[in-house]
């Protein structure tokens, strides 16, 4: 049976049923919002059978050049019962192509890679994409374990750090609207240090107030100055973390360690039950990251269910297009480095 599909216009009404399903933080109303304020366009889509709601899904739609129309994808989703998911993405999939004239639907679910849901995908006429946004590599904690679990599961180096850092003249807190500024201070010189591109301060702003409480924002303070901060997003199941540095001094002090683990002890606190540490690729800040646990998680990744003939063409040009963008907003911060001296 074909699900109908609704538009959700109702911001409480949707974070209850993303809430519902166990959704992720970014199909919560307010990363929407966000990314409204930014360039795409937003769908909510309520899949109904009868009379009953068995999915959910976010739409982000950003228009392309002729002949393509537009894309169509769904971050980190859709959300429903059990055993339903084919069908929910047939009925978005339909929708897409009907309403925008998408050339794919592109989704990046929410779902271990050895899901049966994940391995219906191919036979829902889906097929693997390389064109990821969200790293399907990462680490996932497993917050229903004690924390004395928890911490029996990291490596000896990261609980004698969390001592360490934990000892150490600093106060670890929520950070209020008033603080993102310093925030964003030390987010941009570690971005410099480290040399990764960021964006404008209105995003993060706009985050921060579209999500409110589902996206708390913690901080290392030394004295009235924040040292490190972690930013993170939440819905009812699953925290993910979206931003995070540190200033020299709290590198010095190592401030990331003991800040870590308030936020996981906070979002364990508050009832969510997996921490989503948000990719890991061969760097240092991923080294970092596994150190939390024994293992891995791999996610199902990026695919594309093609909706026009032209999407051939459509995956020829949108590698050549990222590359492109990316040289821009590398000169664009090379620029704004050289200003900032």
């Amino acid at each position: 049976m074909t699900l109908s599909v609704t538009p959700c216009t109702d911001p409480t009404r949707w974070n209850e049923y993303v809430n519902q399903f166990n959704g992720h933080p970014q199909q919560l109303w307010g990363w929407g919002k966000t990314k409204a304020d930014h360039g795409w366009r937003v769908e909510r889509l309520l899949l109904s059978e009868g009379s009953g709601v068995v999915g959910t899904a976010q739409l982000l739609l950003r228009p392309l050049p002729f002949p393509f129309r537009a894309l169509a994808y769904i971050p980190r989703g859709p959300q429903g019962q059990p055993g339903r998911e084919n069908a929910v993405l047939d009925a978005v999939a339909g929708w897409a192509k009907a309403h925008h004239g998408a050339v794919a639907l592109t989704i990046e679910p929410d779902w271990d890679d050895a899901a049966p849901a994940t391995a219906a995908l191919p036979a829902a006429g889906f097929r693997r994409s390389t064109n990821t946004i969200l790293i399907p590599r990462t680490l996932i904690l497993d917050l229903t374990l004690s924390e004395e679990d928890l911490l029996a599961g990291m490596s000896k180096k990261h609980r004698q750090y969390i001592r360490k850092s934990g000892r150490e003249d600093l106060d670890y807190r929520a950070v209020t609207a008033a603080e993102i500024p310093q925030c964003l201070a030390v987010y941009k010189e570690t971005a410099e240090r480290a040399g990764f591109g960021i964006h404008e301060d209105r995003y993060y702003q706009d985050i921060f107030e579209n999500l409110g409480a589902d996206s708390p924002v913690y901080a290392a303070f030394k004295g009235n100055d924040v040292v490190a901060f972690l930013w993170l997003s939440a819905s009812g199941h699953t925290a993910f973390e979206l931003y995070g540095g540190m200033s020299e001094e709290g590198e010095r002090l190592r401030a990331n360690y003991a800040l870590k683990w308030f936020a996981i002890r906070e979002m364990k606190d508050r009832g969510v039950t997996r921490y989503d540490f948000n990719g890991l690729l061969n760097d240092g800040v991923s080294k970092f990251k596994t150190g939390w646990a024994q293992h891995e998680d791999l996610l199902a990744g990026t695919w594309d269910k093609p909706l026009s003939p032209l999407y051939p063409v459509f995956t020829t040009a949108l590698p050549l297009a990222k590359t492109a963008l990316r040289r821009a907003r590398g000169v664009a911060s090379s620029v704004a480095a050289r200003v900032r001296r």
